[in-house]
């Protein structure tokens, strides 16, 4: 099997298990957040490169500590998270920049998923797998606290833990998706496609699976288009993601008006 079908189906999974994890993250208004943490990979992934050990496993170690310490802080001050983040993103982004080898640096910004093997491509199904069905386990006490922390804790639902176990998953599926489009835009693939669905989905359950596969087809859309015209996959899958934003943006506006003329 010739690289690029390894580079679709990373793509696949990839995109649809941030897309899955976005339609929380938008819920919960937490989109800059998500930016911003994936940001936050780029020293773990210079430290990977620097070492001579995998760079997807000094990202994840990395934005894990982040995660962690933003969810302590979060939890033992009055700061709001998205602060938290701010400071920890900025510092991460130029301590990765300073520290990232100038031949490498394009390649961990933008991502290189035409270099993906065999065995990329199956530790990321096996990841990604795993992130889907542990976000699907919680999906509904994430809701119930995001619609009432009091009510979420009162029904016996550990809310604090529930929040670390969500943000160390969008840790992993920003680490396994820097392959595909790199550190300074993989915050877009969770983003996005969960930005779209949110426009023309009518319940949770939809939202989510609309999200999930408007991630996997923005995936494999622009690393295909990529492959074609000889142009970096990282930008195209974000383009093809916004450009399904923007239609999903004009078919919700058509449905609303139609309520009215029809």
């Amino acid at each position: 099997m010739s690289g690029i079908y390894y580079a679709l189906i990373v793509g696949m999974f990839v995109g649809a298990a941030a897309g899955y994890l976005g339609s929380i993250m938008v819920s919960r208004r937490m989109a800059l957040v998500g930016d911003a943490l994936s940001h936050v990979a780029l020293p773990g992934l210079a430290l990977g490169i620097l070492f001579g050990f995998d760079p997807f496993v000094g990202a994840f170690a990395l934005l894990a500590v982040t995660v962690i310490v933003t969810w302590y802080i979060q939890k033992t001050t009055a700061l709001a998270m998205e602060a938290i983040i701010g400071v920890l993103f900025v510092l991460a982004l130029a301590i990765g920049i300073l520290i990232t080898p100038q031949v490498d640096l394009l390649e961990a910004l933008f991502g290189d998923v035409a270099n993906v093997t065999s065995l990329d491509a199956a530790v990321t199904i096996l990841i990604a797998t795993a992130i889907v069905l542990i976000a699907r386990a919680i999906y509904g006490k994430l809701v119930l606290a995001m619609i009432s922390g009091d009510l979420a804790t009162s029904s016996g639902i550990n809310v604090n833990g529930i929040n670390l176990v969500y943000l160390l998953l969008v840790a992993a599926v920003v680490a396994i998706g820097i392959k595909e489009v790199g550190t300074l835009l993989v915050g877009a693939v969770v983003i996005v496609p969960a930005a779209a669905a949110r426009v023309i989905s009518r319940t949770l359950r939809e939202y989510a699976l609309v999200s999930s596969a408007f991630g996997a087809t923005s995936a494999i859309s622009g690393i295909a288009i990529s492959n074609y015209v000889g142009m970096p996959a990282g930008p195209l899958v974000v383009i093809v993601g916004a450009a399904v934003f923007a239609a999903c943006m004009l078919a919700g506006k058509t449905l609303h008006i139609g309520k009215y003329v029809g």
